[in-house]
């Protein structure tokens, strides 16, 4: 074999370290960046937020000349007896107008002067303080402390400290019980073996059993210490079943529906809801008023008017304690009016206010602490990772704003008008608009959220496919979903209408859509089909 040298030109792409954290600080909700930013504090000594202070700064000499707060001028004059009882509140005028500090430019600036720059991403190595070295984010104000008296703005923590679970409600009302201790722990295992829609899911038996001694013989003496305890737990059931709300403590949606019942006035029609929610539930959800007045022995009318009356009852007992700070969106864009056109920002509480640590970074160009010797390279390499990861982070943001920007630029009618204006979108307008990828914008536009006038939306909202119309146009498929749900709460509820009734109508208006797709819609959007949403 002939050995020979050639020479091949080939070109394949490198995704560097910068690059490849880029990309994943580009795909992360609000949530997991919160997280990944904390962790980086924690790793890495170079990287620190805007906002904290130096201890050296808050305990050092310069404090020895403060001077005394009035506060404690205060205590030092009042008695001790009386100063524990009075309520100080004389510094917070002088907090708040530290914490007031901020500029409060807006946060498209800062945007719209790294939108054209290109940052060196690969790094010159060298161990300078360079003025981008500073905080980003900093610009953003300062979240309120909430001294206005303004509760419009409340944060998910302020709402989690206001719920009252409602395990801690039931446990309140039993503190107005006289009951022994053992009767008291009885009532406890069953309040807190309620789920969150307030059933009791597990079976009285496996309770019993889950309180007895794991190495117990099964004896006579351990057979009557069960039948004590089963006895026990239904009594506290009962107790359990007259608490408030009315039907917790229910094992199944009969028993709940029941339990609401026995609360009413005896009539014939409450006697009668009682006895049809005696039945196999696929009845009463068909509204099989033909069945249920077979089975109940009672007329079809009166089954009508006690499937209304089991209509207005709750059938999650629970639902209305349940913790619903967790459910809070915080969206990652803001779009307000601003006269004729809209003012998009970024949100500043999402905004990570960060920089490099100037006293480590010094102390590390100046060659101090070992800096020039075995590790000086590894903790170069860890300032470096700093700056990249505060550059990564504010191209994030100013990637999710020039997105956000064309896409309300796009759907101009959705804001001024609603959903029914929404006009068909996909992702690649969005990218040769902006000279981006399709998959840097599914990226931006997932588990990112914006607040509009209309409400809070995740970016991907404003994507849709398009269905063809009659005069050769084309309608979003968001906007006929809301379509639907409008002719829906218009329809007259004796006579509901139709997957084909609903298309019909669909075409009337221009737009061609099949039932079958009609139906996907109504389904998406949690409509019932014409034959549950009959009137009775």
């Amino acid at each position: 074999m002939k050995q020979g040298l050639s020479l091949r030109v080939s070109q394949h792409l490198a995704l560097t370290p910068q690059l490849q954290q880029s990309i994943r600080l580009l795909q992360l909700s609000t949530l997991e960046l919160g997280q990944e930013v904390e962790q980086m504090l924690d790793d890495n000594p170079f990287l620190e937020r805007q906002d904290e202070v130096a201890d050296r700064e808050a305990f050092g000499l310069e404090q020895a000349d403060a001077p005394v707060s009035l506060g404690d001028q205060v205590s030092e004059v009042v008695p001790e007896n009386i100063a524990d009882n009075i309520e100080y509140k004389g510094d917070e005028d002088v907090f708040d107008a530290y914490s007031a500090g901020s500029d409060g430019s807006a946060v498209e600036a800062a945007a719209e002067d790294h939108t054209d720059a290109s940052p060196n991403w690969e790094g010159d190595g060298t161990l300078e303080i360079k003025p981008d070295d500073g905080e980003w984010g900093g610009e953003a104000a300062a979240r309120s402390s909430g001294g206005d008296g303004d509760d419009e703005h409340a944060t998910a923590a302020e709402l989690a400290s206001e719920h009252v679970s409602l395990q801690a409600y039931l446990h309140r009302q039993a503190l107005g019980l006289r009951l022994s201790d053992s009767d008291r722990a009885a009532l406890y295992v069953l309040i807190e073996s309620l789920d969150e829609d307030g059933y009791l899911a597990d079976p009285l038996e496996e309770l019993a059993a889950a309180l007895e001694p794991g190495d117990a013989e099964v004896d006579a003496s351990v057979s009557a210490r069960r039948d004590e305890v089963m006895q026990q737990l239904r009594t506290a059931l009962g107790w359990l079943h007259h608490m408030e709300p009315v039907g917790v403590g229910a094992r199944d949606l009969g028993e709940c529906l029941r339990l609401q019942i026995e609360e009413m006035r005896n009539t014939p029609v409450s006697r009668a809801a009682w006895a049809i929610c005696q039945q196999p539930l696929e009845f009463l959800a068909r509204r099989d008023t033909k069945r249920l007045a077979a089975l109940c022995g009672l007329d079809e009318a009166t089954v009508r008017d006690a499937l209304a009356v089991i209509a207005r009852l709750e059938p999650k007992p629970g639902r209305r304690f349940a913790n619903v700070s967790r459910n809070v969106v915080v969206p990652d864009v803001i779009v307000t009016r601003a006269g004729r056109g809209f003012k998009v920002q970024l949100n500043p509480d999402v905004m990570p206010r960060l920089k490099v640590h100037d006293v480590y970074a010094s102390a590390l160009r100046e060659g101090r602490g070992g800096a020039r010797g075995e590790g000086g390279a590894h903790m170069q390499q860890r300032l470096q990772e700093a700056r990249w990861f505060i550059k990564n982070i504010q191209q994030r943001f100013d990637t999710i704003l020039r997105v956000s920007s064309a896409i309300v630029e796009r759907q101009r009618n959705f804001f001024m008008h609603g959903e029914l204006a929404m006009r068909p979108l996909v992702l690649r307008e969005i990218a040769d608009e902006l000279g981006l990828h399709e998959s840097t914008i599914s990226r931006v536009t997932t588990a990112k959220y914006m607040s509009t006038p209309f409400g809070t939306y995740e970016l991907k909202y404003f994507f849709g496919s398009s269905l063809g119309t009659e005069t050769g146009g084309n309608a979003s498929s968001t906007a006929v979903r809301a379509l639907i749900k409008q002719l829906v709460a218009g329809e007259d509820p004796k006579k509901p209408l139709s997957d084909n009734a609903l298309s019909d109508m669909l075409k009337e208006q221009g737009i061609e859509c099949a039932r079958r797709t009609v139906a996907k819609y109504r389904e998406a959007l949690r409509i019932a089909p014409a034959s549950l949403r009959k009137a009775i």
